[in-house]
């Protein structure tokens, strides 16, 4: 008889608090507040994270963090990992939203052995990726690697 894996669920908390124009301040338990408000586009503040940055961060993220999780398992240790993200505003049908998050590793790695393992590892990043599966934009993973330079 095969047994059952026992899946959990977890919930998640923040506030936000509107302090003046379009601003307010993002804060959860025992972390650090966050100053958010509206993109420039929208009479924003440049200087102010948007909730526009936090989606494409939030993706970018969860992005490194699922690759990091498959490749420890994987037994694969990166010597670096540094990607950006771009997600794409279009008025859809009268409304705004995210339709597209491109996200661009750049993966280093200790030796030309690894590479293969760690694109295999990358293949799957964007299935498991929680917050990809949450969202309706398309997601793109455009992933590079590189060999590391040795140490001299």
């Amino acid at each position: 008889m095969e047994t059952k894996r026992a899946y959990k669920s977890f919930r998640y908390k923040a506030n936000t608090v509107w302090s003046s124009a379009r601003r307010g301040t993002l804060s959860a338990s025992g972390k650090s507040n966050i100053v958010v408000g509206s993109p420039p586009e929208f009479k924003g503040a440049p200087d102010i994270w948007a909730p526009e940055e936090l989606l494409v961060g939030s993706v970018n993220t969860c992005m490194m963090l699922t690759f990091l999780t498959l490749a420890h398992a994987k037994g694969l240790t990166p010597v670096g990992y540094e990607s950006e993200a771009e997600g794409l505003l279009e008025n859809v049908e009268g409304k705004y939203r995210i339709t597209e998050v491109t996200v661009r590793p750049r993966v280093s790695l200790k030796s030309r052995a690894e590479l293969e393992r760690a694109r295999e590892i990358m293949g799957n990043v964007e299935a498991q990726c929680f917050i990809s599966n949450s969202i309706n934009s398309k997601i793109s993973l455009n992933a590079e690697f590189v060999v590391a330079p040795s140490p001299k």
